[in-house]
């Protein structure tokens, strides 16, 4: 059974040297480890990427960009007080993240809060000026939500966005394993070229290996090139804590597919390339909500366990994005809007995605598992711990700012 996989399986041993702390100076002269459809691994460069791909292969990546979700505020009147840090999640009240981001005035978020003991009630302000506009910003906590907080803010000027102001004195939240603060150099390097849609906490990493010339040599080849929006949450950086992972709650994430893509989806026989874990994630979450559809179920929110239930219609990928044209156009959307806790490890039976760019993921981490199930759906291929050892053995870099795997 598949909730019975053990997570001590996926563990390994990462020296803390191997962990990389900053990207390369050029994003494209990285390693990329290559394993060939024959399972054959070997070295090359991402500038490689290119000519790797196959044919009849259409690239399919993550537009999120990273927020500047941390926001410090100092307790007291005249700022002297405790640090309180503030790690917004995701929008509570506009809920949407475009309509929050636009708000003047007022919006709730779900947030983390740092030193929340020395928070216990009232208002924190920060006084700061956005083009020019002095403004009181403010924060005020209505409820607690597990181990985050619902976090209302205020402010003063009514001309003034919420974007505006988390981009004038945020800070980019980079992941927790780099050990490190926050350096001026991670407002570039902690996004991806093609970033244009607000809303990750984190970085869909495999992504930031890209560079235009990457990206011109592929428009060459004829290669398509689609978009698709999964905003990260901080749950990507939860290591699984359970014994097996049938006890580990996914967290949420929000996913945005326009409609362009998915009706290429039911018609196009080329083979999905998936860029980072989160595409991979978002195509494979549409399969199932397309199912959820046909079956007349709830499609807002994907459940984790869903695509392994035995009563799963197991449409073909086809069927399954007609039903969710089907609804877009009953609706008159063009954008199909959900969320989803898919959980893929290995027993999972990928309905979309026929390869994969990533990045090398932190041990017993639920991206770890889904790189696994990946490797494991062609009998006699290398399995995850075959490839980290060779990527160990070959002096790679790891994690976020590390090298770049593509498995085929």
């Amino acid at each position: 059974m598949i909730r019975d996989i053990r997570i001590e399986e996926f563990d390994y041993p990462l020296p803390d040297e191997r962990i990389a702390r900053h990207p390369l100076e050029e994003r494209d002269s990285c390693l990329l480890l290559l394993k060939e459809p024959d399972g054959k691994l070997s070295t090359r460069r991402f500038t490689d990427l290119p000519s790797l791909l196959p044919d009849d292969s259409v690239l399919v990546y993550n537009n999120t960009r990273v927020i500047n979700a941390r926001l410090r505020f100092r307790k007291g009147s005249d700022g002297s007080g405790a640090l309180i840090e503030i790690f917004c999640l995701e929008p509570r009240d506009p809920s949407d993240y475009a309509v929050s981001f636009a708000s003047t005035g007022r919006c709730s978020w779900i947030c983390f809060v740092g030193n929340s003991k020395r928070w216990k009630d009232g208002e924190l302000t920060m006084r700061l000026t956005i083009d020019g506009t002095p403004l009181t910003l403010s924060a005020t906590r209505l409820s607690r939500e597990g181990n985050a907080s619902v976090v209302e803010f205020s402010w003063d000027a009514p001309s003034v966005t919420f974007s505006s102001i988390i981009s004038a004195v945020g800070e980019i939240p980079i992941p927790p394993y780099l050990n490190r603060s926050t350096e001026e150099s991670d407002s570039a390097d902690y996004q991806t070229v093609y970033s244009h849609i607000d809303g990750s906490v984190a970085a869909p990493t495999a992504g930031l290996h890209f560079t235009p010339r990457v990206l011109e040599a592929i428009d060459r080849r004829g290669i398509p090139r689609r978009e698709l929006t999964l905003h990260v949450g901080a749950g990507t950086f939860q290591p699984v804590k359970s014994d097996t992972i049938g006890d580990h709650e996914m967290h949420s994430e929000f996913i945005a597919v326009p409609r362009e893509l998915i009706a290429r989806l039911a018609e196009s026989e080329r083979r999905v390339i998936a860029v980072g874990t989160t595409s991979v994630r978002t195509l494979e979450s549409l399969y199932h909500l397309g199912c959820r559809i046909h079956e007349g179920l709830d499609a807002n929110v994907l459940p984790q366990w869903y695509p392994y239930s035995e009563t799963h219609p197991g449409l073909d990928v086809s069927e399954s994005m007609k039903s969710i044209l089907a609804r877009l156009d009953a609706d008159g959307l063009d954008t199909f809007v959900a969320s989803t806790r898919l959980m893929i490890a290995p027993g999972y039976r990928f309905r979309i995605v026929r390869g994969m760019v990533t990045n090398f993921h932190q041990p017993r981490s639920t991206l770890l598992l889904l790189v696994s199930a990946f490797l494991m759906q062609r009998p006699g291929a290398p399995s995850w711990r075959s490839v980290y050892d060779y990527a160990l053995a070959g002096d790679y870099r790891f994690l976020s700012y590390g090298d770049a795997c593509l498995f085929l």
